[in-house]
């Protein structure tokens, strides 16, 4: 897969899209340009450059929360993973996920936005309480909830057992955001695990860069 010329592509997108009026859902979709610009980047070894257009997709997908619907818990998620791929602080982001009421949300995905807002502020032991919630809930995947819970816990080898499944999902899928087909859950868990020694290594895949 050309990568150089995916990020291009993204990023003649994104060049497009600021010259619209922007109201909340144009902002997302500018946030997931950007997001599909670094990620390919990022795939391409073009680190520098991937980062600024992942603080970037970060940038628009705060901007679009004034104004979105109840329950957008995915853009909070998706600054911190973007932030987080950047190798930046992503707390401040994280903090905007709890402030906005993200570990008391009934739905799945808002106690995803906790779990992942409380890792990165470094509160393991919130963390493992509140993605506990997540196990044995239909519509959240099962391997996502062991990874963040056993993450949380410090017990690498369930941690580890988790994140090769969701690596073996990334590499089944057919349908990815902007059509990048990217392990970009797998890499943001793996910079959650690094400052505590958890990091895992992982077997070549088409998914990871």
């Amino acid at each position: 897969m050309d990568w150089a010329q995916r990020a291009d592509a993204a990023i003649e997108r994104y060049a497009g899209g600021e010259t619209r009026e922007l109201d909340q859902r144009q902002l997302t979709q500018l946030g997931n340009t950007a997001w599909a610009a670094g990620l390919s980047l990022l795939m391409a070894g073009r680190t520098d450059e991937a980062a600024r257009w992942l603080r970037r997709a970060a940038e628009r997908y705060r901007e679009s929360w004034e104004g979105a619907p109840p329950d957008s818990w995915g853009r909070p998620i998706a600054a911190m993973k973007a932030l987080l791929l950047a190798g930046d602080d992503a707390s401040e982001a994280a903090r905007w996920a709890l402030a906005a009421g993200a570990a008391e949300a009934e739905s799945p995905i808002g106690r995803y936005a906790g779990t992942l807002a409380l890792l990165v502020l470094g509160d393991d032991l919130g963390a493992r309480i509140l993605g506990t919630t997540l196990r044995d809930t239909a519509d959240f995947p099962p391997a996502v909830a062991d990874a963040l819970v056993e993450l949380a816990g410090a017990d690498r080898v369930d941690y580890q057992i988790a994140l090769e499944d969701i690596l073996e999902s990334f590499e089944q899928r057919t349908d990815f955001l902007e059509d990048i087909p990217v392990a970009d859950t797998v890499l943001v868990l793996q910079r959650l695990a690094a400052p505590r020694d958890l990091a895992i290594d992982l077997e070549p895949s088409p998914v990871l860069p």
